[in-house]
């Protein structure tokens, strides 16, 4: 395995890896996601049996059981105030610890990727070392995107809104054109900048926006195409788990905690499935440097 680390490796060939890295350290990338997220998750819990949710069953009112789940899902929509900044204490832990999470997974698949073995504790600490920074790129990535986002979204609306009033045919179909591509435009924004957490966990390279963006740069659809995958992977992974969770506890705290344990899964996952497709990047990157290096010192004149 660490032999296959090294080398270059394809598209099928990184989420090869990434499975098999979580077939063979299970417990211990589990451990780390556990540990740092699994607690906002309990916190979660707890506020929900505080509010009045059941633990075991929660369903709403009705006759049949279908009507009772659906009638359960429709009223915990309605959440109170209380309840609702609840939600937002337990958010922002998350946005603090998840990108720690992350860097303690890169520092341990960079321990694999040099043939040693790594304890939970030791990269959880190293990661730690680095939480400002983690922190402080985070929060600029996520205020860039959040401008992506925010901005065009007033934009297309209003162009919608002035379509609607001459032909709502034609409102609407530039609405939706205008929003997929805007989609597109944020998710591959996203993806380009999205390694910069590597280059601030590695390389100190503040806030490491260009250095992902340079990491990325030829492999762009290779990048795309990774994420999307493991995104669908996820989603049918989460929306089988829940149907049937859903059927038998409703939207108990107990359905909650479930579903939070398969999430901290599906994280770990892309978490490894990151890092590798990091580490191949860099090394890719780094031996097209040298090669171009190479060339210009063998061709000073061209």
């Amino acid at each position: 395995m660490h032999s296959q680390l090294h080398r270059p490796k394809g598209f099928g060939e990184i989420l090869d890896a990434a499975f098999r890295l979580c077939k063979n350290h299970f417990s211990d990338f589990f451990k780390i996601v556990l540990i740092l997220i699994g607690p906002i998750y309990l916190l979660q819990a707890i506020i929900l049996l505080l509010s009045g949710t059941s633990f075991f069953r929660e369903l709403g009112s009705g006759n049949g059981r279908f009507e009772q789940i659906f009638s359960g899902v429709e009223a915990s929509a309605n959440t109170t105030v209380g309840e609702d900044l609840a939600n937002i204490v337990v958010t922002l832990p998350m946005i603090v610890l998840y990108p720690v999470a992350l860097a303690a997974v890169l520092f341990a698949v960079n321990q694999l990727y040099k043939g040693q073995e790594f304890t939970v504790k030791s990269v959880i600490k190293q990661a730690f070392t680095k939480f400002w920074a983690l922190l402080g790129n985070s929060l600029l990535y996520g205020v860039i995107l959040f401008g992506m986002v925010f901005v065009p979204t007033i934009i297309i609306t209003i162009f919608g809104v002035i379509g609607m009033v001459a032909d709502p045919a034609i409102g609407i179909i530039l609405m939706i054109i205008l929003f997929l591509g805007l989609g597109f435009t944020v998710f591959f924004f996203m993806s380009r900048w999205s390694f910069y957490l590597g280059a601030t966990a590695f390389e100190d390279n503040a806030p490491g926006l260009a250095r992902s963006w340079r990491l990325t740069r030829k492999r762009v659809w290779k990048v795309l195409g990774i994420y999307v995958i493991l995104g669908l992977l996820f989603f049918i992974i989460s929306l089988a788990v829940e149907s049937i969770i859903i059927l038998l506890l409703g939207t108990s705290v107990l359905y909650t905690l479930i579903i939070s344990l398969v999430t901290l899964f599906t994280s770990m996952i892309f978490m490894v499935g990151y890092a590798i497709l990091y580490f191949d990047l860099k090394t890719r990157h780094d031996g097209d440097d040298i090669n171009e290096m190479i060339d210009d010192y063998q061709n000073p004149g061209n």
